[in-house]
C-alpha cells in the first residue's frame, strides 16, 4: 500500500484544505437539502435535523468498522467492547496483537474479521498506513489507502470519510440501511442497488453526506417510534 504522499504520477493527490462539515455548514447542508428536495423535508420537519454522528479518528475507529460489518451496529458495540476490556482503553495497535485468536473469538471477532483486524495492525506498524496522514487526501486518496487492506471495502472507507473525516459528499452506497431509508421517503416497492444509489443521489450533491445522515435519522426514528407503539401495546 502507498502512504499518503505529494500530489504526482502514480500517487494520491493531496488537497491542500480538506473540506469537512462542522454544525454551521450541517445547518447550512440541511437547510439547503430541505429546499431541494421535500422528501428530505419531510424527515427533517418530522424529527428535526440528524445528528452529526461524528467518530474519532484513529485505529479504534478502524476497528469498530470492521466489527460493524454484516452485523447489527448493537452486536458490533458488544463485541468492541468485549475487546477493549481485554486489551485495556485507549485501544492500541500493540496491544490488539497481543490477544490470541481465541481471545479475539471469545470477543466476538470471527476468524475473517481476526484477519483483517491483524492486517490492519500490520499496515499500521509497517508505516504502509498512516492513518494521520488520510485527512489530507482527498477522497479517491482515502479510499485507495484504506481499501488496500484485506477486509476494508467500499463501505468501510466511506463510513471512515464520512463519520471520521466528515467529507461533505461521502456516500455510502452500499450501506444496507440507507438504501432501505431511501426506499422509505421515496414510497418504493424495494430497495435501490447499490449500482443505482450514486444516480439516485446525484442531485444532493455536495452534500450527499448530510443527506445520509438525514435518511438514517429517518431509519433510526420510525423503526424507535414502532417500538414505541409496540410497547404501549403490549402495555395495554
Amino acid at each position: 500500500m502507498m502512504q499518503p504522499a505529494a500530489a504526482g504520477a502514480g500517487s494520491p493527490s493531496v488537497i491542500t484544505v480538506t473540506p469537512t462539515l462542522d454544525d454551521a455548514s450541517m445547518r447550512e447542508a440541511v437547510a439547503v437539502l430541505s429546499a431541494r428536495d421535500p422528501a428530505l423535508a419531510d424527515v427533517v420537519g418530522r424529527y428535526g435535523p440528524p445528528p452529526m454522528w461524528a467518530r474519532e479518528p484513529g485505529f479504534p475507529t478502524l476497528v469498530l468498522l470492521i466489527l460493524e460489518q454484516q452485523v447489527s451496529l448493537a452486536s458490533a458495540a458488544a463485541a468492541f467492547e468485549r475487546l477493549v476490556t481485554r486489551a485495556g482503553t485507549p485501544l492500541r495497535p500493540t496491544s490488539l496483537l497481543a490477544l490470541s485468536d481465541a481471545e479475539l473469538l471469545a470477543a466476538g471477532f470471527s476468524r475473517q474479521k481476526t484477519r483483517y483486524a491483524r492486517a490492519l495492525v500490520t499496515a499500521i506498524e509497517e508505516g504502509s498506513l498512516d492513518l494521520d496522514g488520510l485527512a489530507a487526501l482527498d477522497d479517491a486518496g482515502v479510499d485507495a489507502a484504506l481499501t488496500a487492506l484485506p477486509g476494508i471495502g467500499p463501505w468501510t472507507a466511506t463510513i471512515y470519510r464520512l463519520m471520521v473525516l466528515l467529507r461533505p459528499d461521502a456516500w455510502p452506497i452500499h450501506d444496507i440501511a440507507l438504501a432501505q431509508a431511501y426506499a422509505e421517503v421515496r414510497g418504493l416497492e424495494t430497495r435501490p442497488r447499490p449500482d443505482e444509489m450514486d444516480a439516485l443521489a446525484e442531485s444532493w450533491r455536495p452534500w450527499r453526506a448530510v443527506a445520509a445522515r438525514i435518511l438514517w435519522h429517518h431509519y433510526l426514528s420510525v423503526r424507535a417510534d414502532r417500538r414505541a407503539a409496540n410497547g404501549r401495546t403490549t402495555a395495554r
